[in-house]
Parts: C-alpha cells; structure tokens; sequence
C-alpha cells in the first residue's frame, strides 16, 4: 500500500470513530461532548434535520435542538448500518441507516416507557480541522416501512 493510500485509509478511519462517538455521545445524554463534537466556530453555516422536524441552522440553534432532544428522550441507542464514507480533501460524507430503539418518560410504575424502534436513513457531513474531524452537517429522514404503507392504505372504518 503506498503512502497516499495509507493516508485515505487513516482518515476513513478517523472519520469512521468521528461518527462512531457523535452517536456514542447522544447515547449517554452527554450534551457537552456532543457540543464538542460539532464544527467550531461555524455559527451561521452548522445545519441539522431532524427527522419530521424544519432545517436548523446555526450552532446555537443545533446544540438547543440536542439538548432538548436529551431532556424528552430517557434511553436511545443506535444500531448503525450501511455505513458509507466518501471523502474529497477536507470534507467527508457518511450516509448510515440509524436503528433507533428509544423510550420516552416512564408511565407510573414503570423505570422506563415504552421502547419504540425506527429506522432513519442519515447523512452526517464532517470537515476536518486542527482538531480532528468535526460534524458540519445532519441530515436523518425516517424510512418508511411495509407495515407504514399498509397503514396508510387501510380504508377508514
């Protein structure tokens, strides 16, 4: 393996572990390792979309989404799949599925309400500054499965 070749892969693989921890963070509820994760000092050009929710842009506007997130969500984990990582210069391009199982407030009685899974097909854009690779970009849609399709075409009783 040549020299530039090594170099692709070391930074696939740096990229790989930048995505890895973004999703290890939100995981934990650890909002300020996750701030940390997120491009510095780009404050007009951060975005992020939620699946079902409008573009948020800015950093501020992006970390209060996440906070809010964290404050409404008791336990989240994601199981990601299909990862792809595309790389030109500076910038990298990873688009996952996110298998999401997450549970909201406990119900009386209960430790933990009820768990509900959900597949989002994601997009994170990362650029790489003096201090490793940083997310500039968010993008999660969610996919729409069989049974959501049955769903929407059952006659109305």
């Amino acid at each position: 393996m040549n020299e530039e070749h090594a170099q692709a892969a070391a930074d696939i693989a740096e990229v790989e572990a930048a995505n890895t921890a973004f999703y290890e963070a939100l995981e934990r509820g650890d909002h300020e390792d996750l701030s940390r994760r997120w491009l510095p000092g780009e404050d007009l050009t951060v975005s992020c979309v939620h699946p079902g929710w409008p573009v948020l842009t800015g950093r501020g506007e992006v970390l209060r989404s996440y906070a809010l997130i964290m404050a409404n969500t008791e336990y989240i984990q994601f199981f990601l799949t299909d990862v792809n990582i595309a790389m030109t210069g500076d910038t990298a391009l990873v688009t996952c599925t996110e298998n999401i199982l997450s549970g909201g407030p406990a119900e009386e009685g209960n430790a933990l309400g009820p768990l509900v899974g959900q597949l989002v097909v994601a997009t994170n854009v990362f650029r790489r500054t003096d201090d490793g690779w940083k997310l500039w970009s968010h993008h999660g849609s969610p996919v729409l499965t069989e049974s959501d399709e049955d769903d929407e075409e059952e006659p109305p009783s």
